[in-house]
């Protein structure tokens, strides 16, 4: 009474035939699973294990050697994860090209720090308190910069990329730190030049 009609309508001379075919599939069957598994499997220890710790080895140095290189000539291909992608190099490039002040903290703080040690044994207090002074004005000085260093990187970084990475900005501000000389990868642009 309420159910579909159990009868099924003729098919009409009219209608052409479908043909049951998947557009776009991958043109071969399906492998069966343990085909699959056959396939992928490999030995968990090799059958000479020196010599698979030999080949370990010399392809891990041949990796850092590779990987010191691209530090040295800013190869984008050998260069670490941390440091890979145009942003990253944007980023540097935009660091590189200004003088930072937390370069040279770490030389300021050097010298206060043998200065002090030499003025504890004279006696001299006023020298122990201009250093402390000195290294805590330093310090705020580094933090200033830094603020600045990081709003200019991300004004610089959304200018050019729509869709900046994550953590742009403390990377630039990490390699500001840094001096010159020992930065990796080796600064690719003079100081006051204008990274494009």
């Amino acid at each position: 009474m309420f159910g579909r009609s159990k009868e099924k309508p003729a098919p009409t001379a009219e209608a052409p035939a479908v043909e049951l075919t998947k557009v776009g599939g991958k043109g071969r069957p399906t492998p069966r699973r343990s085909e699959a598994q056959a396939r992928n499997a490999r030995p968990l220890v090799p059958a000479d294990r020196k010599a698979a710790q030999k080949l370990s080895r010399e392809a891990q140095r041949e990796e850092r050697a590779r990987m010191q290189s691209a530090l040295l000539t800013g190869d984008e291909r050998y260069l670490p994860l941390r440091d890979r992608g145009p942003q990253k190099r944007f980023v540097r490039d935009v660091v590189d090209a200004r003088r930072n002040v937390g370069e040279y903290f770490l030389i300021i703080a050097g010298i206060s720090l043998v200065l002090s040690m030499v003025a504890q044994p004279l006696g001299s207090t006023s020298l122990v308190l201009a250093t402390t002074a000195l290294i805590y004005g330093m310090l705020a000085v580094v933090v200033i910069d830094s603020v600045v260093l990081g709003r200019r990187v991300r004004r610089r970084v959304a200018e050019k990329f729509p869709e900046p990475e994550r953590g742009l900005v403390s990377y630039g501000v990490t390699r500001a730190l840094q001096i010159r000389r020992m930065r990796r990868p080796v600064p690719m642009v003079a100081r006051g030049a204008h990274p494009s």
